[in-house]
């Protein structure tokens, strides 16, 4: 038999400590930026080399970390970023992001910080565009960048076709802004039952550009393409697209997620495992009720994770070694329970909830939401772990 020496001991302890920190010991979320890179890539493989990029990183880049990905995003070369509020940008801005960003959703109550943050605001409404115009002018500043959107069918924000005459009119009367890009939002790009629909808003969108156009000394950016229109409608690619989701890995279609890999992948552990008896109980209000002995898996994230109640008893799943484990009974705030009967697995053991093999579009679709709610829902509480930066 060998002898442990004092060395050796601390060697194998060494070894130890090594493999546990490798071994995920806590709910955390990957967020793998070569990933980001792939789909940045594939995604600008179906665009003109003139055409500019814009990367959408609203809601903290769509659950992950918008500060990580926003210096990724600058690294490989996107033209614009854009969030959807004016504090997510001054976040971006304090971390040292110096590529324009524009504010989709800009309001009056901000323009102070939009402009010493140097953010570039969306202007879509008579009202805003004039706030801002008379907030410019009290100012003193002059040829500030803004951004002009137009309503052309999805109904949610934007001029409409018939205000072009006013919007002219007001831009002819001051010098306090500039005109950076004219833009609009494709209401369904991804289904194809409503190319016609989609066709009618890209129609619509070159009248309202002609005109603008004709009214302008200069030539402001025009861009209406999203992930799905970058894909389906190259016509309407003009001097911009724009994509979110498709940067995080998913593509609305099938087809299109074979090219793109999930950024994120969120793991935990099971903390506990219990022998239920047949008959017996699990979580609140009986939420489960053992139709055998089962095994059950609790782990450490719930619905104030991001994991909603609409989940559980039987919807839903983590994957554990390899296997799906349903949700059983009630999700809790900071818990769930897993089926692990016929899994063979012990308490430490890592569990996915979502990544490359088993997707948040998979997930998701067990509630009949989509990825973009379960992706954006994944709380701040959840240490984010960057890889490949």
């Amino acid at each position: 038999m060998k002898i442990q020496t004092p060395e050796r001991n601390r060697k194998i302890n060494r070894d130890s400590v090594k493999k546990n920190e490798d071994k995920t010991q806590e709910t955390v979320l990957e967020i793998d930026l070569a990933a980001l890179e792939k789909n940045y890539h594939y995604l600008t493989s179906k665009i003109d080399d003139k055409t500019k990029f814009l990367a959408v990183v609203k809601a903290f880049a769509y659950g992950s970390d918008a500060v990580a990905v926003a210096k990724k995003l600058e690294e490989l070369g996107v033209d614009y970023l854009a969030v959807a509020y004016t504090g997510e940008g001054v976040t971006l801005k304090k971390a040292g992001i110096t590529i324009p960003i524009l504010v989709l959703h800009s309001l009056p109550v901000n323009y102070d910080e939009i402009i010493e943050n140097d953010l570039e605001p969306s202007l879509y409404s008579p009202k805003v565009l004039l706030d801002f115009v008379e907030y410019a002018e009290s100012k003193k500043i002059k040829d500030y960048p803004v951004h002009l959107k137009f309503n052309t069918g999805l109904n949610r924000l934007g001029f409409e076709k018939e205000e072009v005459g006013f919007v002219l009119k007001t831009l002819s009367k001051t010098k306090s802004i500039r005109v950076r890009s004219v833009f609009s939002h494709l209401a369904a790009s991804e289904d194809k039952n409503l190319r016609n629909f989609m066709l009618k808003q890209i129609k619509i969108f070159k009248e309202i550009s002609e005109k603008l156009l004709k009214g302008l000394d200069y030539k402001p950016l025009l861009h209406c393409s999203n992930t799905s229109g970058i894909i389906n409608f190259p016509e309407a690619h003009f001097d911009m697209v724009r994509s979110g989701i498709g940067l995080y890995g998913y593509g609305n279609s099938l087809e299109v997620n074979k090219h793109l890999t999930p950024i994120g992948t969120l793991k935990t552990v099971i903390s506990q495992i219990h022998q239920i008896k047949e008959g017996d109980s699990v979580g609140y209000n009986m939420g489960f009720i053992a139709p055998r002995a089962t095994r059950s898996a609790t782990l450490p994230i719930g619905h104030a994770d991001g994991i909603s109640r609409a989940y559980g008893k039987g919807k839903g799943w983590a994957m554990i070694n390899g296997r799906k484990a349903p949700f059983i009974g009630n999700i809790c705030m900071d818990m769930l329970m897993v089926d692990v009967t016929d899994i063979v697995c012990e308490e430490g053991d890592e569990a996915i909830i979502f990544g490359t093999d088993s997707t948040a579009e998979e997930l998701s679709a067990a509630i009949h939401s989509i990825p973009y709610e379960l992706i954006t829902s994944v709380s701040q509480r959840i240490k984010r772990k960057i890889l490949n930066k």
